[in-house]
Formats: structure tokens, C-alpha cells, sequence
């Protein structure tokens, strides 16, 4: 039977040059000048660790993160920037979450969704991806087409189309 997996996914390389591009950027932007701003990527945690020495400074520099990360294809909305910031000294640090997978409640959603459309597939909750099967392909690609068209938080993607 054909099928295929709904995931939301961030490739990492390429999240790591988009932070390496803007952390260049901050370096040699002038309204950086004098600042002790940088970011950092944890790849274990997949978080970032942002410090800088205002709220207005921090502003930017989500703009420089969300640029460059437009520019190396990634959806920012993989980005939660949450409200949190805290002070360490004279400075402000921020951790910015990566989400990676797709999480119970938003799998429930999706499930809600593509059940609400009357097809005949099978959606399958598979710890972090759903696996949605079907008899023939056109249900399937009708499926992907309704969950693009559909906002569920998350950049999703596609993939292991059988």
C-alpha cells in the first residue's frame, strides 16, 4: 500500500551556516559596533544561545537569525523564540528553542484534519511523524495538498513517498 511520513524536521548544516552567515553579520554590522553581542548553536540540545546588551540589540538579531535563515531555505517558524529573557550581569541572554519533530497535540491536530476531509487513509501517530497510508496515491497527494494548505505551527515535510 502506498504511503508516506508527515515530519517537521530541521537540517542541521544548514542551520549551522545560516548561524555562522549571522553571527558574521553581527560582527561587522554598525549598530553591533561596541556591543557584546553573539549567538550560539548547541547541536546537542538544539537550542540557541543568544547574549547581548539590550532588548532593542536582541530585536535585530532575531531579524539577522530569521534572514539568514530564509536565505539558506529553512522556515523560521521552526524558530521558538518564546518571551523569556534573562539578565546575567549588565547583558541579556535568550534561548531560542529548535523544534524538532512534531509534538503529540499538533499530531493530534493534523490527524483531526485529514480525518475531517472524508479520504480513505489511514493516519498513524508514530512517536515524532505521522505515517498516513491509502489504496491509491491520488488520496495521498490530495492529503499533502490540504495539509500545506492548512497552518498547524510547524514547518512540515514530506517524505518516504511509496
Amino acid at each position: 500500500m502506498p504511503s508516506f511520513d508527515i515530519v517537521s524536521k530541521v537540517d542541521l548544516q544548514s542551520l549551522d551556516n545560516a548561524i555562522n552567515s549571522a553571527k558574521r553579520e553581527i560582527e561587522n554590522r554598525y549598530d553591533f559596533k561596541g556591543s557584546s553581542s553573539s549567538i550560539e548553536l548547541d547541536k546537542k540540545t538544539v537550542y540557541l544561545h543568544v547574549v547581548t546588551d539590550n532588548e532593542m540589540l536582541m530585536d535585530q538579531i532575531h531579524k539577522v537569525i530569521i534572514g539568514r535563515l530564509v536565505k539558506q531555505k529553512i522556515d523560521s517558524g521552526c524558530l521558538d523564540f518564546g518571551k523569556e529573557m534573562y539578565a546575567a550581569g549588565n547583558l541579556i541572554k535568550k534561548d531560542i528553542q529548535i523544534k524538532q519533530g512534531v509534538d503529540k497535540e499538533t499530531s493530534k491536530k493534523i490527524v483531526k484534519s485529514i480525518k475531517s476531509i472524508k479520504l480513505k487513509v489511514q493516519p498513524s501517530i508514530m512517536d515524532d511523524q505521522i505515517r498516513i497510508t491509502a489504496k491509491k496515491i491520488d488520496d495521498l497527494q490530495k492529503v499533502i495538498s490540504h495539509c500545506k494548505g492548512s497552518d498547524f505551527g510547524l514547518p512540515l515535510q514530506y517524505i518516504n513517498f511509496k
